[in-house]
């Protein structure tokens, strides 16, 4: 076995240990009774966060170290993939002991957490203190940044044939369909065409997790993953066709009725039907108890919807809206929410929302363009009687719930596309970007940035495959699938933002694609959870033993 391999695990189980310190502090200051206290956790955020930080970090070492693992013993464990895991080790090692970055300038340092003599144990530690000092170094770093310059990289292969020839068709797919055309369709903020979305239906892009039996793939959410970080490779929103259709997928098969799931899913899964999802509200973000749509049972039983939504993506094109409504104006919160299968008639440039009882307005945006964000008004919109979700009142947030590991899994996917996006612009500029007579490789600030952004990648791809695989298992993956979407959009800010500082002035210029992908990579920490909804809810999970501080791991053990 490699010595970084075997270095690694002890490095990870140091970790481990001082990730159960950092919980301690952390209950012992926000749940001095034994429960989580709200206020204390509200008003205690940075340490709160903090701890989700060093947790995902952690989780991230882990799967990184499996990734190693299961390379090493299927023979893929070259050069490439030991600096890959003396650098990421390296970095990650030195954050949690020194100080991890939340933001660009929010890091948590070990004694804000309370754990200043704990963190510095864990630093002298051997292990961790040979990875401090040998792990990311200029040294390792221009030797990785050569073998990048060379075409090499780090093993992708899942150890499953079928995997594998899913991310090689859609590779091939991205790279004729959409990299080549995706930054006119940007700069035009024009749809993605009709033709480009048929296609995708033709490989099954859109039924990735719809069972068999109702004519999708049923491959899981690996496989998900797997497709929708390379679609995002070529344009994140070529990624994000797919989320609609993976939400509107598992609310319908987890919670509809039979004549439901028959109705729907075959027509989400062969791209007939273009679902989106219709939740947030201009008053609400993020919390959804807070939602006032209001939809009002008729004498025929069908429904009639009004109110106000917003950040609505891919409205005007959608045939199918999954809504969450108040139906029980007596019931406040959560209880009183349900679930709409909201039909509607597809829209075009002429008329985008035809259909009586719903307006629309376009949200212009820096990026994530190729569907259109919209605000929608709803006055009497009706809805089937067959429209309520599971024909069930009163289950809306519980049916969504359901859905949110599936679409951050989704969600940090994309994020890691877009990373290797970055990636691929910055490194073909620099290798055709000749400065003082050599090219950009050369200098080492830049092979330090190609390098990192390469490495922390691979962390975060890794990181997103564990969740999947966790939930492909079945089992409750919410803290995990909110780690990978955590870390993954962080990875995509900061391998965009050093992208475009390589690239320099012409970075800046909006005929360089490097443009388009800082402005895609910036929603990555916003939507699906923005960054800090994702760490207070890992924090307080993990406060309420939701999940281990430190779970085992089967590649590593």
């Amino acid at each position: 076995m490699s010595e970084w391999i075997t270095a690694a695990r002890a490095g990870l189980g140091a970790a481990r240990d001082y990730l159960e310190t950092v919980r301690a502090a952390t209950a012992a200051v926000v749940s001095p009774g034994g429960a989580v206290d709200a206020a204390l956790l509200t008003r205690e955020q940075h340490r709160v966060h903090g701890l989700a930080w060093v947790a995902a970090s952690i989780a991230a070492l882990e799967a990184t170290l499996d990734w190693a693992v299961r390379a090493e013993r299927a023979g893929h464990f070259g050069e490439a993939e030991a600096l890959t895991l003396r650098i990421g080790f390296g970095e990650y090692l030195a954050q949690i002991a020194y100080g991890v970055p939340m933001s660009a300038h929010e890091v948590v340092r070990p004694a804000a957490l309370g754990t200043a003599d704990a963190a510095r144990a864990f630093a002298a530690q051997p292990d961790v203190a040979r990875f401090l000092a040998d792990g990311s170094t200029p040294e390792t770093r221009a030797a990785f940044a050569a073998l990048l310059a060379d075409g090499i990289r780090p093993d992708e292969a899942l150890g499953d044939d079928a995997l594998d020839l899913v991310r090689d068709q859609m590779r091939a797919f991205t790279a004729e369909a959409i990299t080549p055309h995706a930054h006119a369709w940007h700069l035009a903020d024009a749809l993605i065409p009709d033709d480009v979305i048929a296609q995708m239906a033709a490989l099954g892009v859109f039924g990735v997790c719809i069972p068999e039996a109702h004519g999708g793939l049923g491959l899981g959410k690996l496989a998900m993953a797997v497709v929708s970080e390379e679609l995002s490779r070529g344009w994140i929103c070529a990624g994000s066709l797919g989320t609609r259709s993976e939400i509107a997928g598992e609310l319908i098969g987890e919670n509809g009725t039979p004549e439901q799931k028959a109705k729907w899913l075959p027509a989400i899964a062969d791209g007939s039907c273009l679902p989106t999802a219709v939740f947030t509200e201009p008053d609400t973000g993020s919390d959804l108890a807070a939602v006032r749509t209001r939809g009002e049972r008729q004498a025929d039983g069908s429904w009639r919807v009004t109110g106000a939504k917003t950040w609505i993506t891919h409205a005007a094109r959608a045939d199918l809206m999954t809504m969450l409504v108040r139906t029980d104006a007596g019931t406040p919160g959560y209880g009183g929410l349900s679930m709409l299968l909201a039909e509607k008639t597809r829209g075009t440039d002429a008329a985008p929302f035809p259909d009586a009882g719903i307006e629309g307005s376009e949200i212009e945006v820096l990026g994530y363009r190729g569907m259109k964000e919209y605000a929608l008004g709803l006055d009497g919109f009706a809805v089937a009687a067959d429209g309520l979700l599971g024909g069930r009142e009163g289950q809306g947030f519980k049916q969504l719930m359901r859905t949110f590991e599936g679409a951050r899994i989704q969600t940090a996917a994309r994020a890691v596309g877009v990373a290797w996006n970055a990636f691929d612009l910055a490194l073909d500029y620099a290798l055709g970007r000749k400065q003082f007579g050599q090219a950009l490789t050369q200098f080492p600030r830049v092979a330090d940035k190609l390098a990192l952004m390469a490495a922390e990648t691979v962390m975060a791809r890794e990181l997103t495959y564990a969740a999947a695989r966790a939930k492909d298992l079945g089992t409750r993956c919410d803290i995990e699938a909110g780690m990978a979407k955590l870390l993954a959009a962080r990875a995509a800010w900061s391998a965009a933002d050093n992208a475009v500082q390589i690239h320099g002035g012409n970075g800046y210029a909006l005929e360089y694609p490097i443009s388009r992908v800082l402005c895609d990579a910036r929603i990555l920490n916003i939507f699906e959870g923005a960054a800090e909804i994702q760490a207070q809810v890992i924090g307080r999970g993990l406060l309420a033993g939701q999940a281990p501080a430190a779970k085992a791991s089967a590649a590593a053990a």
